[in-house]
């Protein structure tokens, strides 16, 4: 049997984590012939590290990390992968959505030969916006990752540690794990999984932030958007090329020009909204640079337990 380091970002989740820890730790002793429990507390406004050091006091096999401030799931997964010891890494969320007794499916597809598995929810367990953004998002990667990766992408992975060597380097506050483990291997797969129902409080994951995490793929990892931009730019220069072909259609065949001041000035607003539309475009990819060499770290540790 394999080794497992479980990493589990932590952000307001008190109630849960006893209950987690403990159904992951009488799975894990079937599965692997050792395992680690990784907690990654993302700046919570509870109690949830105040829980991670007792369960870390009673079980020399969990270990808690503290960020220094909320830097997001992601970078709190990075986090924890990059601290894991063991051979395979399966990370899972913090809200027993997913039962620990699936880990065991995503393990059996690995061995398989694959080096990356995402457990899909059957049924998702969430509200009508709360998937349409899950959608957005995954359709942000696309471009990115591939259709049918980005279409089983899921929060609750198993995949093999040496992966982690693609992205041993990699510096940004923007993070998506799922994009960092593209660079490191292209054998994907995926297993149906149970979903169940939030057992404590809300999803820490609003519309709006999942709509900003699909904008920070798009602009972060790929460059689609500056290929939209060419096309936009070449779509409405070749617009203006009809509009001139129908004025000077007019002047020259029917000796008329074209009256008309609206005319003239909704022209002018496509043609300047679309500089500007594309401006903003170049300008997203700049601040990005910028930020790039400020060399601001994805996440920095307060402390360990």
């Amino acid at each position: 049997m394999p080794t497992v380091s479980i990493v589990i970002p932590v952000y307001n989740a008190e109630a849960t984590l006893s209950e987690l820890c403990s159904g992951i730790s009488a799975e894990m002793r079937e599965l692997a012939s050792d395992f680690e429990i990784i907690l990654v507390e993302d700046c919570s406004r509870d109690g949830s590290w105040r829980v991670i050091e007792s369960l870390a006091t009673n079980d020399v096999r969990i270990r808690g990390i503290a960020l220094g401030r909320n830097f997001g799931q992601h970078n709190a997964l990075l986090c924890g992968i990059r601290a894991a010891r063991y051979e395979i890494v399966v990370t899972i969320d913090d809200d027993l959505q997913h039962p620990p007794s699936q880990i065991r499916l995503l393990m059996e597809e690995l061995a398989a030969g694959h080096d990356v598995v995402y457990g899909v929810p059957k049924v998702e367990q969430h509200g009508f916006l709360r998937n349409v953004a899950s959608r957005m998002t995954k359709l942000a990667l696309q471009g990115t990752i591939g259709v049918e990766a980005a279409r089983n992408v899921s929060a609750f992975r198993a995949f093999r540690t040496h992966l982690r060597d693609g992205f041993e380097n990699f510096q940004s506050p923007s993070v998506s794990i799922d994009v960092l483990l593209t660079w490191a291997s292209s054998r994907f797969s995926s297993v149906k999984v149970e979903h169940q129902p939030r057992a404590q409080g809300a999803s820490n994951y609003t519309v709006r932030m999942l709509i900003s995490h699909a904008f920070n793929l798009i602009t972060g990892f790929s460059s689609l958007p500056l290929k939209l931009a060419s096309v936009i730019g070449f779509v409405i220069t070749l617009f203006g090329f009809v509009i001139l072909s129908y004025v000077l259609g007019r002047y020259f065949i029917q000796g008329v020009s074209v009256p008309g001041f609206a005319f003239l000035a909704s022209i002018i607003t496509i043609f300047s909204g679309t500089q500007m539309f594309v401006m903003g475009i170049f300008g997203e990819y700049l601040a990005r640079i910028h930020f790039r060499t400020l060399n601001r770290p994805p996440y920095v540790v307060r402390e360990e337990t």
